[in-house]
Formats: structure tokens, C-alpha cells, sequence
């Protein structure tokens, strides 16, 4: 007979995979061992599957489980809102995991910021930051994102989003570049050096090549890198010019000693957006997170 799933056994199953273990999810749960595994023992009866198998000296989570995992934590964190939804929040002693997907380049600059205000104010806070591996929605939907930080806007009417601020792109070189020499460099004095591109999709064309193309220039990529940060440090320890979140170059330039300019074309801005599933409006932990990022921001221009 299929034992009924309660609150309670899906807060085992959260723990559980989370952690991998009975013991490391007893400990989480405030549970003796012998206790976490007869709920693991009901989880598997109820739902007709391991749940968790050994794997070596540890535990892996079928493939069931993991497809099952972000479902169970979008309920519990449901069931917290619905009950927490007329109560005064505690920040001191709350003790939740956030998970933030998020774009390398906005990472670098706003990470540091966000874990050190929520780190002040709610020492049982985790955030998790994940890197972008598709801006599908669905990971809002399902829960196994809780924030989604980066460009770009979303119109599915059960998204909800709000502006963190405008970035724009600039140049950047080595501080002992030729280029380090002038403020303002042209276009053609950019164009006499090879160049390295960021991007996730591996393209070396972007609207500086655009721009380039009406003025009746060319550029030469020599390498083609991943991410933002991971331009920063090429540019950092070669002769190549990048091009990066202006941010990013303010923050770190003088630490990598490299020197960042404008580019003088009409490149694009970016809106870097905060966005979440409708469901969390209602969570106050949700809110105050939502908050605190935004005033660290603040805070740090």
C-alpha cells in the first residue's frame, strides 16, 4: 500500500537531495538517523523509486529523483509562504537556501555585494549562484531557480521582473598596451590590434563588428572566450583588446591592471533585470532578498 506523502516526508526528500546523505539530512532536519531513514524508506514506497542509491562510498539520486527535486522544492517554498504570509520575518534567524542564476559578467561585480549584505544581516543564508545555461523560464516555474539576474526581458504573463540598472560595453587593454596610452581611442586605432570576443555561444561577431562595417573597418578576433571575466584575464596577461561590462572593468581594472575607455560607437545598452515566478511575490523572505540586492546595489555605486 502507497504510504501518503505529508509535509514532512517532502522535507526529507529536499534534504535528501540536497545533501546525499542520511546522515549529513539528519543533521539538516534535526532528525536521528534511524528516524531519516524510515522516512527515506516511506519516500521510496510512496513514490514507487530509490530515491537515493550508492554510488562508491557516497549516494547519487536517480533520475527520478532529480527531476522530481525542483517540483518538491517550489511546494515546500509555497507552503512556507502560505504560512509565513501574515507573520513578521525574522531576518536574523532565518535559514534558507537561495538559488540565483545568474550571468558571468553581472556575477563578478554584484555577487561580492549581495552575499556580503545578506551575510550581514541573515547569518543562515545561503545564496547559491548558478551560471546562465539557458534563460528557459521553466527553472522559475519548477523553483530550482529562485532569482534569474542577467540581460534581457521576459513576457510570460507568471514572470515577474523589475530593472537593476543599464550596462553599457567598453574597451579594455593591459595597462602597459599601446592603446593604455589614449582616453579615447578611435575606431581605427582599435582596429590595428587583434581583439578577444566573450561569448557564451562562442559568436565573434557583435554590434562593435556592425559598427565597424559601416565605418568601412575591420577587426581581427583572435580568440573567442566564454565569458566576460574569463576576457578580462586574457586581456590582462596579453596585447589583446576586450571588450566588457563596464562595470566589471571599474571594478577589477586595478586589481588586474588593465585600463578600460569608451568605444566610440553607438553600441547597444544592456538592462540587467531581476526576475522571479508570481508565485514568490507573496513570500516576505523572497521580498526582503529581492530588496537587499537592490540596495546593495545602491549601495555600491
Amino acid at each position: 500500500m502507497t504510504d501518503q506523502l505529508d509535509l514532512n516526508l517532502l522535507r526529507v526528500f529536499d534534504a535528501l537531495l540536497q545533501d546525499g546523505s542520511v546522515t549529513a539530512a539528519s543533521e539538516r532536519l534535526h532528525l536521528s538517523i534511524p528516524a531519516t531513514s524510515r522516512a527515506l524508506g516511506r519516500l521510496r514506497r510512496a513514490m514507487n523509486d530509490p530515491i537515493l542509491v550508492r554510488a562508491g562510498r557516497g549516494m547519487a539520486p536517480t533520475p527520478f529523483a532529480l527531476r522530481t527535486a525542483p517540483r518538491v522544492r517550489s511546494l515546500l517554498d509555497e507552503a512556507s509562504a502560505l504560512i509565513s504570509a501574515d507573520r513578521e520575518l525574522t531576518i536574523a534567524e532565518l535559514k534558507r537556501t537561495f538559488t540565483i542564476r545568474i550571468n558571468d559578467g553581472v556575477a563578478a561585480t554584484l555577487a561580492t555585494a549581495a552575499v556580503e549584505a545578506t551575510a550581514t544581516l541573515a547569518p543562515g543564508v545561503m545564496l547559491r549562484f548558478v551560471a546562465e545555461g539557458s534563460e528557459n523560464v521553466e527553472a522559475l516555474r519548477d523553483g530550482s531557480v529562485d532569482l534569474d539576474i542577467g540581460a534581457g526581458d521576459v513576457t510570460a504573463p507568471d514572470i515577474r521582473s523589475a530593472v537593476l540598472y543599464r550596462e553599457r560595453m567598453v574597451g579594455i587593454v593591459r595597462a602597459d598596451h599601446p592603446l593604455g596610452r589614449h582616453r579615447r581611442p578611435t575606431l581605427t586605432q582599435l582596429c590595428r590590434h587583434p581583439h578577444v570576443s566573450a561569448s557564451r555561444r562562442g559568436r565573434a561577431r557583435g554590434p562593435l563588428d556592425d559598427a565597424l562595417d559601416a565605418a568601412g573597418l575591420h577587426r581581427h578576433v583572435a580568440a573567442v572566450v566564454p565569458t566576460s571575466a574569463v576576457a578580462a584575464l586574457l586581456v590582462a596577461s596579453s596585447q589583446y583588446v576586450g571588450l566588457v561590462p563596464q562595470r566589471l572593468a571599474e571594478q577589477y581594472g586595478q586589481t588586474l591592471g588593465i585600463r578600460w575607455f569608451p568605444v566610440p560607437a553607438d553600441l547597444p545598452e544592456v538592462d540587467v533585470r531581476l526576475l522571479w515566478h508570481a508565485r514568490l511575490d507573496a513570500d516576505p523572505a523572497q521580498r526582503w532578498l529581492r530588496d537587499t540586492i537592490r540596495d546593495a546595489l545602491r549601495t555600491e555605486r
